[in-house]
């Protein structure tokens, strides 16, 4: 599908007399994420973990919480961490689970089941915390919305501390503590901490206020790589106080102590083998993240967090497998139902909002499916799964629909609905009212999307010249990891490069390898395409290109170069 371009809109005259000293390619990337002040900028590229970090007790809230944690281990009393089933909730249980271990408190982790149970607290389970005569409920990831459980807690005599990252709802909660960077009372500075980025806070304010010496020194470091994990997984904006939590937290994580995490790098091929091997944010994203989401969307997410606890061998070693079966089986799910549905379309041509049906497929794959066909076919994607006399549906979108508000158009249909514009899910009421919802749903999308380019973005970052391109610019782009949301690895345009080479290679010949170079240079770049080998029909030496590619390190037989990683190519 050809892409769309769009290319940043270059930084002016003022900015580049403010910082002369800086390259302009570098200060476009700067100006790209919003860092236009020194300190802004000096905090991005130099973070420092002592200085740059933010004061956990400028959360309101926070005193309270940690004073009422103390007296619980104090008093021995039952404490319970409820949790959510992705990797974000898992691993802010196993932090916080942690933090209370050292402190020696009598507490349970308690994840829900993600089908059987659905998203945060639900009254059963405060009944069973009631049972286990549970005086404190610490919620992380979740409970924000929660009003009516928090009052059936609190009539049971228990406390509640809820430490969450999502928006307000209409209706807020009233716990012991709330403790959520997004909600109106909150003054905290940095409002995109992933869930566990919460629990961390909390997690630092409670080493802060040790006053009998229960933590070592250094014992909140050792949480980061629970972290990076869960804010990378989660999508978070690696700008700000996150950047500084996933870079030091990558550190810890690839000198993890943690059983169950060095045989989930072992299973996901990521032990390294050499400092270019190490974990970083991107195959955590993709290898890591993904395993211990699979544990929550194919079973019970219990087997993640019981990994990430275990100090037994034997133990780690079963839950470890355990995982990777349910990855694999997560894998084959989704290309099973993505083969199903491309199928079942045929052809999107003139389709607004594709829609697809399965019988007994889990909430948790639909999700992954509708994303991976989103991207097929820069569509909105709506699948739908009958499954044990319910209708539940899961969709992804583009940036031209916003899914969720198409979905409050149609809430009286629904038991259950929520999400975001890019992503949401829902369930019905009652299963009649389907082809209602459906047809509904098609003219929304219809009236919305009608007349709109929808070819696929590529967002450029920046013009550059390959005679800029040296080891010192390099050098300088390495600086802006750890890559993800908000700051991706820069991705820029190329003009005008002339064919030197040009072969096909890689298995049936899927990939493209050229060396490209610009008229007024002597030398010529690498440059590789992945999945480009089919150009090699209209692509021939001499041809002239633009080309919108990363820069990419290549090592190969103790020979270092800079190379061009192609992600878009168009003839002159």
């Amino acid at each position: 599908m050809e892409k769309k371009w769009v290319l940043k809109e270059p930084v002016g005259l003022e900015f580049k007399k403010k910082y002369p000293e800086i390259p302009g390619v570098i200060l476009q990337l700067l100006a790209n994420r919003g860092l236009t002040e020194q300190t802004e900028i000096n905090q991005f590229l130099s973070p420092e973990y002592d200085q740059d970090l933010l004061d956990p007790f400028l959360f309101p809230d926070m005193e309270k919480a940690v004073q009422r944690i103390y007296l619980a281990v104090e008093n021995n009393e039952k404490i319970a961490i409820h949790g959510d089933y992705d990797a974000d909730g898992i691993t802010a249980s196993v932090l916080v689970a942690n933090v209370l271990k050292q402190m020696k408190a009598d507490f349970e982790v308690y994840i829900p089941h993600r089908d059987k149970e659905g998203y945060g607290l639900n009254q059963k389970t405060v009944k069973y915390f009631a049972k286990k005569k549970v005086k404190l409920i610490i919620t992380v990831d979740c409970a924000i919305s929660n009003t009516e459980e928090v009052e059936l807690a609190k009539k049971n005599g228990i406390d509640v501390i809820i430490t969450d990252h999502h928006d307000q709802p209409l209706e807020l909660p009233q716990p012991l503590a709330v403790i959520d960077p997004k909600v109106d009372q909150c003054n905290y500075p940095f409002k995109f901490l992933a869930g566990v980025g919460v629990a961390f806070k909390l997690a630092q304010a409670i080493v802060k206020k040790d006053q009998q010496n229960i933590f070592p020194e250094g014992f909140e470091k050792w949480l980061l790589d629970l972290v990076a994990i869960g804010t990378v997984a989660d999508m978070m904006p690696l700008l700000a106080e996150n950047r500084i939590l996933v870079k030091y937290g990558l550190i810890v994580l690839n000198k993890s102590k943690r059983l169950g995490l060095k045989l989930l790098a072992e299973n996901a091929g990521l032990l390294p083998v050499s400092e270019k091997d190490l974990i970083n944010s991107e195959n955590l994203g993709y290898n890591l993240g993904p395993r211990i989401n699979a544990a929550g969307r194919m079973d019970h997410a219990n087997a993640a967090s019981f990994l990430l606890l275990s100090e037994d061998l034997d133990e780690a070693k079963k839950l470890a497998g355990q995982i990777e079966i349910n990855n694999q089986d997560r894998q084959k799910l989704t290309d099973k139902i993505i083969d199903k549905v491309r199928q079942e379309i045929k052809d999107p041509e003139g389709k607004y909002l594709i829609l697809a049906h399965g019988k007994n497929w889990p909430l948790g794959i639909i999700g992954l499916a509708s994303g991976r066909l989103k991207d097929e076919y820069n569509l909105p994607v709506v699948i739908i799964s009958k499954t044990k006399g319910r209708i539940v549906g899961s969709g992804r979108s583009i940036p031209e629909f916003n899914l969720i508000e198409a979905l409050q158009k149609l809430d009286k249909y629904f038991e259950t609905y929520g999400g975001h514009p890019g992503a949401a899910g829902f369930s019905l009421k009652n299963k009649k009212d389907l082809p209602e919802i459906e047809k509904q749903l098609l003219e929304i999308a219809a009236k919305e999307l009608t007349g709109k380019d929808l070819r696929p973005k590529l967002d450029i970052e920046a013009e550059l010249d390959l005679n800029e391109l040296n080891w010192e610019l390099f050098d300088q782009i390495e600086k802006f990891e750890p890559f993800g949301a908000a700051n991706p690895k820069p991705v820029f345009l190329v003009k005008n490069l002339k064919v030197e080479t040009i072969k096909t290679v890689g298995q049936d010949n899927k990939h493209l390898k050229l060396f490209l170079k610009q008229d007024n240079m002597v030398k010529s770049f690498g440059a590789i395409g992945f999945g480009f080998g089919h150009k090699i029909e209209e692509i021939k030496y001499g041809n002239t290109l633009d080309v919108v590619c990363e820069i990419n390190l290549n090592e190969f037989n103790g020979n270092r170069s800079l190379e061009l990683k192609i992600n878009d190519l168009k003839k002159v």
